[in-house]
């Protein structure tokens, strides 16, 4: 998963200081966010056409040995989710796709994250590999948010993406799980953009779920 993902995941009522959000208020804080989350993929080839049949995958090989690679390390996976993606690439000039999966990881620290994040990028021939840990709002080590709200399609994401410059450099990209619910991961110094992005796919923001934690990209 290359670093264009620089948007993705969420949950909660959220009501930053003006300092960190410019005022920007979302709905609920989740109070369900797992220990961490790793969104992975073993896709290395870039897609731009929305039917190409590479997206159809289920990745159910790649979900068992991934959760084998969790398990290895010290760690207890948890459910994992289908995702398809859509990423902006400054470098093509347009949207790409990719279809990922979302793992649930409990009984990891930050340390150790990194590290299973570190041995998939490398298994997987990944540029990067995207991990976040769900923090309480007002830990030190937050960066960032991760927002979900149901009711988006992977071409609505992509068109509102391709007609947002600034959306589509600073946020990179976002996911929609298979039942229709966005995930996008921001930067906590960008949630303004990232309200304002989810709100021209029709999310009610009253109604998406905020979770505050840690991102990284594995590199």
């Amino acid at each position: 998963m290359m670093k264009r993902w620089g948007v993705l995941v969420a949950a909660g009522v959220l009501a930053l200081g003006p300092t960190a959000t410019g005022g920007a208020q979302a709905g609920t804080e989740s109070a369900h966010c797992p220990t961490a989350e790793i969104f992975a993929t073993d896709n290395t080839e870039i897609i731009t056409d929305p039917a190409d049949p590479r997206l159809d995958t289920k990745l159910r090989h790649f979900d068992r040995e991934v959760r084998g690679v969790i398990r290895a390390h010290g760690a207890r996976p948890g459910p994992s989710t289908l995702l398809d993606g859509v990423f902006w690439s400054s470098r093509l000039g347009q949207a790409t796709y990719e279809r990922s999966r979302e793992f649930d990881v409990a009984r990891v620290d930050r340390d150790g994250l990194h590290h299973i994040a570190d041995v998939l990028r490398k298994r997987y021939d990944q540029e990067s590999v995207l991990t976040f840990r769900c923090l309480p709002r007002t830990s030190p080590d937050t960066d960032a948010v991760e927002i979900q709200a149901d009711g988006v399609s992977a071409t609505r994401l992509h068109d509102a993406l391709v007609a947002d410059p600034e959306a589509r450099e600073r946020l990179g990209g976002g996911s929609v799980a298979l039942d229709g619910r966005l995930v996008l991961i921001a930067p906590l110094s960008d949630l303004p953009l990232a309200r304002a992005f989810t709100t021209t796919l029709g999310v009610d923001w009253d109604e998406a779920e905020v979770r505050y934690g840690d991102q990284e990209f594995v590199e």
